[in-house]
């Protein structure tokens, strides 16, 4: 793993209206690496995440992706450093056809790599290979979350950040998500991670932070931060 930062978040503020939601959050993500967001509901993760990528316009602090001063950035401009997104909604185009829905968001990666192939994608998702005619508005909640991943997937990302990725989804689905969550982190792609299975997300990633209101409480290698009785206190658990 090269020890290049490709995200360095440093004092982030946000806000909603007058609502004050993050203060003064630091973040990195090396090249290659996993990193766990973990915290309790309205605790300020999902804003964390819509602030990096310049969905939240009313922030404060420097954003720098991948050694650009993204701090003023617009989501189609974070977008085309190589950062992809699996929001929680999933943001399946419900009329276009699985297919339709893979290939229109195909492209290599910003240095030219194409090692995620529609191939690969139907490989990873046997699942979607089945489907591939049916509309996005036909598949299961489960088989959504598979297209989601697997578009964001055929972008070549560097960067991957994955938004409660198997939230209210079967068992079974959500074991498979997680195979994916590590074939990903194998394949080198740096991800961020925000799931409500904290254990999960800890087993697979290389570091953790916890945020508490909109503050980084705890910030270690995932290992310490699992072994810690703090953890505890923070997730309400």
């Amino acid at each position: 793993m090269h020890s290049e930062l490709i995200v360095h978040a440093e004092n982030v503020h946000a806000w909603y209206g007058s609502s004050h939601i993050l203060h003064g959050i630091d973040l990195q993500i090396q090249r290659g690496e996993t990193v766990g967001l973990l915290g309790r509901n309205g605790m300020g993760k999902s804003t964390l995440i819509r602030t990096l990528l310049g969905h939240v316009t009313q922030r404060d602090g420097r954003i720098s992706l991948f050694g650009q001063d993204a701090s003023q950035f617009k989501p189609h401009q974070v977008a085309r450093l190589g950062v992809a997104y699996v929001p929680e909604g999933r943001g399946v185009f419900p009329n276009l056809t699985v297919r339709e829905n893979l290939v229109m968001a195909a492209r290599p990666a910003v240095d030219g790599r194409n090692d995620w192939t529609f191939d690969r994608v139907m490989h990873t998702f046997p699942r979607l290979q089945e489907r591939l005619t049916n509309l996005g508005s036909e598949l299961s909640g489960g088989e959504q979350q598979m297209l989601s991943i697997g578009r964001a997937l055929m972008t070549h990302p560097d960067l991957i950040i994955l938004d409660e990725a198997t939230e209210g989804l079967a068992p079974l689905i959500v074991a498979d998500i997680w195979r994916v969550i590590g074939e990903i982190r194998a394949s080198a792609i740096a991800t961020l991670i925000v799931d409500r299975d904290y254990r999960k997300v800890l087993a697979q990633s290389d570091h953790a932070i916890v945020l508490q209101k909109g503050q980084v409480v705890m910030r270690d290698t995932s290992e310490n931060v699992a072994n810690d009785p703090e953890l505890s206190v923070y997730l309400g658990v």
